[in-house]
């Protein structure tokens, strides 16, 4: 196994070409597809291209700061969450950053406003680029207070 990266269970990350720079993500493998708070999801066509507009309050608690984004709609795909309920949520793709790593993920996007974390980074956006220290927090990105 190559010397990867450590992260803990919890860590910043930011999306650039959301314009979000700031969500707080539960590291989690037990979900294999990231999950972005997202609500008022609006799906429209640009140029020929499947678009979503949506809006996401990035900080946990806060439901006053709200940022929209826009990106390209790359599927509608059924997903089961925690409780065994499937929905058919939006899929886009997107670069993340976490610390100094920078790289594109696969996300849906869903209403997480009663869970606590606005974000999830899935298994399939970590597999082979970090190690997960499940014991400790921020240890690629310094904590952020809101």
């Amino acid at each position: 196994m190559p010397n990867l990266p450590i992260i803990g269970w919890r860590e910043w990350v930011s999306f650039p070409d959301l314009s979000i720079t700031h969500v707080k993500a539960k590291i989690d493998t037990g979900a294999r597809t990231s999950a972005l708070h997202a609500f008022d999801v609006e799906r429209f066509q640009h140029q020929g291209k499947a678009m979503v507009r949506f809006k996401v309050h990035p900080n946990q608690k806060d439901e006053l700061t709200t940022l929209t984004a826009e990106a390209e709609l790359l599927e509608e795909r059924q997903i089961r969450d925690s409780g065994g309920h499937t929905e058919l949520r939006p899929v886009i793709q997107t670069k993340i950053e976490l610390g100094p790593h920078q790289w594109a993920i696969e996300m849906t996007l869903t209403n997480r406003s009663a869970m606590g974390f606005r974000m999830l980074l899935g298994r399939e956006a970590l597999r082979q680029r970090f190690m997960i220290d499940a014991g400790n927090s921020y240890l690629q990105s310094k904590a952020i207070a809101p």
